[in-house]
């Protein structure tokens, strides 16, 4: 859990907050969300694609442990158990690919230096 949130909020210009409380660590840039990690939950949010279908190759890969997020899967977002089968490196992958799709969609304006 603490290699996540280190992970994240190592990424240029991201930020950590705690929209819903204690439990859940929001990392964003630019004001977007790019992970939503469940402190007590064992559990990450990640961006895996443009919709639903996209994301479903990492559903597909781990159908145990990977599943469409609740109310934004159809939007390309799933959510990841830590304590599952998913690698670290794909882990990784992930958490990097979800920062990289939000980043890309912020204007420049927002974009870290």
């Amino acid at each position: 859990m603490d290699e996540v949130v280190e992970h994240c909020l190592a990424k240029p210009g991201a930020e950590e907050t705690y929209p819903w409380g204690d439990a859940e660590l929001v990392a964003k840039v630019g004001g977007k969300a790019f992970a939503f990690i469940g402190l007590t939950g064992g559990a990450v949010g990640v961006k895996c694609g443009v919709d639903s279908a996209e994301a479903s190759v990492w559903r597909d890969r781990y159908p145990d442990d990977i599943e469409a997020s609740a109310y934004i899967g159809r939007y390309g977002w799933n959510r990841v158990q830590l304590s599952g089968s998913v690698p670290d490196d794909d882990l990784m992958e992930l958490l990097d690919g979800s920062y990289d799709a939000v980043l890309a969609k912020l204007p420049k304006s927002k974009r870290p230096l």
